[in-house]
């Protein structure tokens, strides 16, 4: 099954995401797992109202992935439930 497109969403949830990527991140606080090896690591930020960034800390500056705090509360869930494994 493929994932919805960019089109199909609500136009709510495409203001979120739009909000989300227009945030400035230069001043937020990011926080990884500490311990275990760096490879395979990712740091999140919290964005406000629940909602995270996510970025590879070997790579700072590359993508940053933003989450509302319904897909990353639904990501916890999953991870909790086994859904990743």
């Amino acid at each position: 099954m493929n994932a919805p497109s960019i089109d199909s969403m609500s136009a709510g949830f495409k203001r979120e995401k739009q909000r989300l990527y227009a945030l400035d991140l230069s001043e937020v606080q990011w926080l990884s797992a500490p311990g275990g090896p760096a490879h395979g690591r990712v740091e999140v930020a919290a964005l406000g109202d629940g909602a995270v960034a996510i970025r590879n800390p070997q790579d700072p500056r590359g993508l940053v992935l933003r989450f509302t705090a319904h897909e990353w509360e639904s990501f916890k869930l999953g991870a909790r439930h086994g859904e990743f494994d």
